[in-house]
């Protein structure tokens, strides 16, 4: 049976300054990330719980994920322009199909602890993948990293999907985290995959985003 899980409705807006200690994370249902892509559950001290919000004009997914280990991140990190490439260090990302009825054209959003940010367009096909790699979704990050904690906020706005949901209308999604680097790298998805090799870009394995009013 296909999971699920759930942004919970907030009727007010939030700046970002503040969106990290909102009061309605508290109500936001966690579901655990801790399997990695092939379904092997990773170790305890790399799993997150991602939460999710939605207000009138956006989505705001939260992972909070235990850091044991050094973070593997830029010394450098820019964060006026999208990173391509930022899927090879510590990184949260979610993607997201708005038209349930074809999973295989989604959005990539990846944030990772030092607020860099990559958004793009996909469609995946049986032999090939299609990347818009100038989509502009407006998306934003916030990022706060504490002992043994770091905390990754996505926020994206609806006109990114070219449409804005309503309560109990479901979206498919799923959710991934890489962290460490080398030959100990982690690769853990909330819907694992099951390739050979890892790889986040299985439509077919996607959950489902339900928008609770």
């Amino acid at each position: 049976m296909t999971q699920s899980f759930e942004a919970h409705l907030v009727e007010s807006e939030t700046d970002a300054a503040h969106l990290l200690d909102h009061a309605a994370w508290v109500e936001a249902r966690p579901v655990p990330l801790m399997h990695y892509w092939s379904g092997e559950i990773a170790p305890p001290d790399r799993h997150a719980d991602v939460r999710a919000l939605w207000t009138a004009t956006a989505l705001h997914v939260r992972f909070d994920c235990l850091q044991y280990e050094q973070l593997f991140v830029s010394d450098e990190p820019q964060t006026a322009t999208k990173t391509n490439g930022l899927w090879e260090r510590d990184v949260c990302e979610i993607f997201i199909a708005p038209n349930a009825g074809e999973p295989e054209r989604y959005f990539e959003f990846e944030a990772a602890p030092t607020g860099e940010w990559l958004d793009l367009g996909i469609h995946q096909m049986a032999d090939r993948r299609e990347t818009d790699w100038e989509y502009q979704s407006g998306m934003s990050v916030i990022s706060r990293v504490n002992d043994k904690m770091v905390t990754v906020c996505i926020t994206i706005p609806f006109d990114a999907f070219g449409r804005v949901p309503q309560p109990n209308d479901r979206w498919r999604a799923n959710l991934f985290r890489c962290i460490g680097s080398g030959e100990g790298r982690g690769y853990l998805a909330w819907q694992p995959t099951r390739t050979e090799l890892p790889n986040f870009h299985v439509p077919s394995a996607f959950g489902w985003l339900c928008f609770v009013g």
